[in-house]
């Protein structure tokens, strides 16, 4: 038997191993960069979509709503492309799941899109008001109050598209095995916790609730979930089809 034969699964295997872990460590990456860009976005934002925070001193403060704004557009094209890159190793154990998977995150980041173009709006807003003398009169008031509305629900449909995404990751991590399973059953049950807590508590701006805690499970799951990506990778032989010789994967049932 030639060698050469031998020798040419070998290296597409390693060259797919090399690939997939490479994949892994930037998916993990760009997790971490999503919630970055979350938690800094939101914190700037916070003054801006408070309602009883003074209209007249959010065009003074564009900056900060700017800067807020782009860290949040951080976060979308962590979440998308975090989504893009787990594409090729999903479909091979589900590729109508996987599709869904994506076609979610991309609806998530429309959604907060949509939400900050509503925020930056608030800044014209602001200038117009402090322009006509009558920052608090109520045609800018009523203004305002629809500009954050528009917002709230559109993060809204971004939590739900988040929700359907997640549950779809998970199924299809727990399938492929592509990651531990107890990452993925902690998740999916992160998932029921996190619907609960919307339930009971629904705006969480409006201040602490014990059942607000029901959101750690999944903030934990993730950040554990990016950390195991970023060290330990996908597990080779469902990830990488030519490293145990079997050919591509095929759906499990």
């Amino acid at each position: 038997m030639n060698p050469s034969t031998l020798a040419t699964p070998l290296a597409e295997g390693q060259t797919s191993k090399h690939s997939s872990r490479r994949a892994a460590r930037t998916a993990g990456m760009l997790f971490l960069v999503s919630y970055v860009g979350f938690s800094v976005g939101t914190a700037l934002l916070a003054p801006t979509v408070d309602p009883s925070h003074d209209l007249a001193t959010i065009y003074p403060d564009r900056t900060q709503v700017v800067v807020g704004v782009l860290f949040e557009y951080v976060n979308v094209a962590a979440i998308v492309g975090f989504a893009v890159l787990l594409y090729p190793y999903l479909k091979r154990h589900g590729e109508g799941l996987a599709l869904g998977y994506v076609a979610c995150r991309i609806l998530e980041g429309a959604a907060y899109v949509f939400a900050m173009v509503s925020t930056l709006s608030l800044i014209t807003l602001s200038k117009e008001s402090v322009a006509a003398g009558a920052p608090d009169a109520p045609a800018y008031e009523v203004a305002r109050s629809v500009a954050l509305g528009e917002g709230y629900w559109a993060t809204q449909m971004a939590t739900v598209a988040f929700v359907l995404g997640a549950a779809v990751l998970y199924s299809l991590l727990y399938r492929s095995q592509l990651v531990p399973r107890f990452i993925s059953v902690w998740g999916l049950i992160a998932i029921v916790l996190l619907v609960t807590a919307n339930v009971v508590v629904p705006d969480v701006s409006e201040g602490f609730e014990p059942a607000a805690l029901m959101y750690v499970p999944m903030i934990v799951n993730e950040l554990f979930l990016a950390g195991w990506l970023i060290v330990k990778g996908l597990t080779s032989s469902a990830a990488d089809p030519l490293v145990g010789g079997t050919g591509p994967a095929a759906p499990h049932d």
